[in-house]
């Protein structure tokens, strides 16, 4: 494989979206490990990363949480030309840091005996979009979102659950997985015909067009192993 015939070490900068922190620190370890070269990251929301690039932040690789976003860099000549591919297709999930709270049909949801509802901004993360989506397809928006409370990335949702600051909320399924199970409280597995696909993308962004470092970091994720690894965390693999 190319990525392991690197012979001089570099280091590549990846933006990464909120939902995918977890599992790339496990891949940045085996790329590392495999290759000598150094991985370094810079998370937030989809919105907030693209708003960086377009502002000339110095990343070399996105990982986005939607595929619209990387299509758009590559139009704006932001990004390098046939490098866009799906490296994930992620799961939303209603959850709560308290065993019981959740049930696993989400009908949570309609008795709205709760104070407060966590999930990310529909304008910045496709997770909360696809919240949204979901509230929307099961005729609750209206009735739930005086009880909204926003995070600007679905990390920032999730610590307002986690926390115990809100009862519930729409998360991204790998956050509050681990080895495959759910590592506390309750959830929902949101149905995947209730909002549009989590086709999560990654690109070479304009950087890195002679980043071979970079270069290696895309070639690694399309390996079996780190395809593994991603699924480990809830995440769905595209063609």
């Amino acid at each position: 494989m190319a990525w392991s015939l690197c012979a001089q070490a570099a280091t590549v900068h990846v933006a990464v979206a909120a939902n995918f922190t977890a599992p790339l620190k496990v891949i940045a370890t085996e790329f590392e490990r495999a290759t000598g070269h150094t991985v370094t990251t810079s998370s937030a929301s989809t919105g907030k990363l693209y708003a960086q690039i377009r502002n000339a932040a110095p990343f070399d690789v996105l990982l986005a949480a939607d595929d619209e976003t990387p299509a758009r860099l590559q139009i704006e000549g932001l990004a390098i030309a046939n490098t866009r591919f799906t490296y994930a297709v992620g799961r939303l999930a209603l959850w709560s840091a308290d065993a019981g709270v959740v049930d696993a049909k989400g009908e949570v949801l309609k008795a709205g005996r709760f104070a407060r509802l966590a999930l990310a901004s529909p304008k910045a993360a496709p997770y909360g979009a696809a919240a949204i989506e979901t509230l929307r397809k099961l005729n609750l928006l209206d009735v739930l979102q005086p009880k909204f409370v926003t995070g600007e990335s679905i990390a920032q949702a999730y610590s307002f659950v986690a926390s115990g600051n809100v009862p519930l909320g729409f998360v991204a399924l790998s956050q509050v997985l681990e080895n495959g199970a759910l590592k506390s409280g309750s959830m929902w597995l949101v149905p995947s015909q209730l909002h549009a696909p989590l086709t999560q993308d990654a690109v070479l962004l304009n950087p890195a067009r002679d980043n071979l470092a970079a270069q290696a970091f895309l070639a690694f994720l399309r390996t079996d192993a780190t395809r593994a690894t991603i699924r480990a965390f809830g995440y769905e693999i595209g063609l």
